[in-house]
C-alpha cells in the first residue's frame, strides 16, 4: 500500500515536471518570460481546471511535496537576489539613488494604496495590494537584460540601481506584512513580532555588512558536493528559522544571498546553485496556478486591467525620472521606464502570503487573485516592452 502511495506521488511529480518542460519550451518559442507559462499550465491541470466534453482536465492536486518545493522556490529566488545585493554599491550610489528610488517607490506603492481604498479594501489588505503593484520583476528584467545585450550599456547601471533599492524597501515591507498578517491584531501582538523580526533582520543585515569573513571560513570547501550540501543548507536552514521568530523566510534568503555575494565564492555559487534556483522556482509559479479559480480570475478582470494601465503609467514616469537622475539621455531614459514595467516573482510572493493569512475573502481570494492576473498580464507587457523598445523609440522620435 505504501509502495502503490509513493508510485503514485512520484507519477504526480513526474507530470508536474513534464508540464514545466512543456511549459518553459512554449513561452521560449514565442519569446516570453516562462513565469505566466508556468502560472498558466498549473491553472489548466490545477484542482481548478476547467472541463471539456463533461471530462475534466484535472491531473494534480495541491500536495504537500508541491507546497515544499514551492517554499523552496521562494527562498531561492530571493536568495539569488540577495547574491546580486551590494552594500558597496548602494553606498557609491549615494544620493541620486536615493532619489531615483525614492521617487519609484512614493509613485507606484502610492498608486496601490489609492487603488486598494478605492476598492474599499481594508488598510491590511490596501498593504498587501501595494506591494503586489510596486516591485518590478528583478528575475525578469535581469534575464531580459542580458538576452537583449543591455547588461553593458549605461542604462543597466539605473535599473539595476532602483531593483536593489526596491529590494532593501521589501525586506523590511516584508517583515512588517508578515507580523500585520499573522499577529492576532493586538498592539501588543504586532509590537512583540516586530520587535522579534526587528533583532532578527539586525542580526541578518549584519551578517550581510560584516560576516564576510565567517562566510569565506564556511564555503572554503574543494568539494563541489560539499559546497553545494553548505550553501542550500544555509538558505534552508536560515528560511526556517526566520518563519520561527515571525520573520519572512523570503528576508531571510535575501540577506543570507547579500552575506555569500560579498565573498570571493559568489560566482561559483551562481554556477552550483543556479539549477535548483530554477527549478524550485518553477514549481512555486506552477503552485500559484495550482491554487487559482480561473472563475475568480474573470470576477477581478476590470481591477486587474485597471491597475495594469495606472500602474504601467507609473513605473514609466518613474523609470524615466530614474535615468534622468543618472543623467541618461532622453532615450536611455525611455528604456529605463520599458524595463521597469515587469512584475513578476515578488508580487506572487505577496499574493501567495495574503492566501496563507486569510481572515477575510478579500486576502484569501481576491487578493490572490488580483496578484495572479495582474502578474500574467505585466510579465508578458514588460517583456514585450523590453523586446521592442526600438519600435517605441522610433514612434517617440528617438532612435539613434
Amino acid at each position: 500500500m505504501a509502495a502503490a502511495s509513493a508510485g503514485n506521488l512520484l507519477l504526480e511529480a513526474g507530470v508536474v515536471f513534464a508540464v514545466l518542460a512543456v511549459g518553459g519550451s512554449v513561452a521560449s518559442r514565442f519569446g516570453q518570460s516562462v513565469i505566466p507559462a508556468y502560472i498558466l499550465f498549473g491553472i489548466l491541470i490545477g484542482p481548478f481546471a476547467p472541463d471539456i466534453a463533461g471530462q475534466s482536465l484535472t491531473l494534480i492536486e495541491t500536495r504537500e511535496f508541491i507546497s515544499l518545493l514551492a517554499e523552496l522556490g521562494i527562498v531561492f529566488l530571493l536568495f539569488f537576489i540577495g547574491l546580486e545585493f551590494s552594500f558597496d554599491r548602494l553606498i557609491q550610489a549615494g544620493r541620486k539613488l536615493g532619489i531615483a528610488g525614492g521617487v519609484d517607490f512614493v509613485v507606484n506603492f502610492g498608486i496601490g494604496i489609492v487603488a486598494g481604498f478605492a476598492l474599499g479594501f481594508s488598510l491590511l489588505e490596501t498593504f498587501f495590494l501595494a506591494g503586489i503593484v510596486y516591485a518590478s520583476s528583478s528575475a525578469i528584467i535581469t534575464k531580459t537584460l542580458v538576452d537583449l545585450g543591455w547588461i553593458a550599456d549605461p542604462e543597466s547601471e539605473t535599473i539595476l540601481g532602483v531593483l536593489v533599492f526596491e529590494d532593501i524597501i521589501l525586506a523590511v515591507y516584508l517583515a512588517i506584512l508578515t507580523a500585520l498578517a499573522f499577529g492576532d491584531g493586538g498592539l501588543a501582538s504586532i509590537g512583540a513580532s516586530l520587535a522579534r523580526s526587528g533583532a532578527f533582520l539586525v542580526v541578518l543585515v549584519a551578517l550581510a555588512a560584516r560576516g564576510q569573513p565567517l562566510v569565506e571560513r564556511l564555503l572554503d570547501v574543494q568539494s563541489s558536493e560539499l559546497f553545494l550540501l553548505r550553501v542550500v543548507g544555509a538558505i534552508v536552514f536560515a528560511g526556517g528559522l526566520a518563519l520561527a521568530f515571525g520573520v519572512s523566510e523570503a528576508v531571510a534568503a535575501f540577506f543570507i544571498g547579500a552575506a555569500f555575494g560579498t565573498t570571493s565564492h559568489a560566482h561559483r555559487i551562481e554556477r552550483i546553485i543556479s539549477s535548483e534556483r530554477d527549478l524550485y522556482a518553477a514549481v512555486f509559479f506552477f503552485s500559484i496556478g495550482l491554487g487559482t479559480d480561473p472563475r475568480l480570475l474573470a470576477t477581478v478582470a476590470v481591477p486587474v486591467l485597471v491597475l495594469v494601465v495606472l500602474t504601467t503609467a507609473s513605473k514609466l514616469l518613474s523609470g524615466y525620472v530614474s535615468g534622468q537622475r543618472y543623467n541618461l539621455g532622453r532615450r536611455r531614459s525611455i528604456r529605463v521606464s520599458l524595463a521597469m514595467i515587469a512584475r513578476g516573482e515578488f508580487s506572487l510572493v505577496v499574493a501567495a502570503i495574503a492566501a496563507t493569512a486569510g481572515g477575510s475573502l478579500v486576502l484569501s481570494e481576491t487578493i490572490p487573485a488580483i496578484g495572479v492576473g495582474y502578474v500574467l498580464v505585466m510579465s508578458i507587457l514588460g517583456t514585450m516592452a523590453m523586446r521592442y523598445s526600438k519600435t517605441v523609440e522610433r514612434w517617440l522620435g528617438v532612435a539613434v
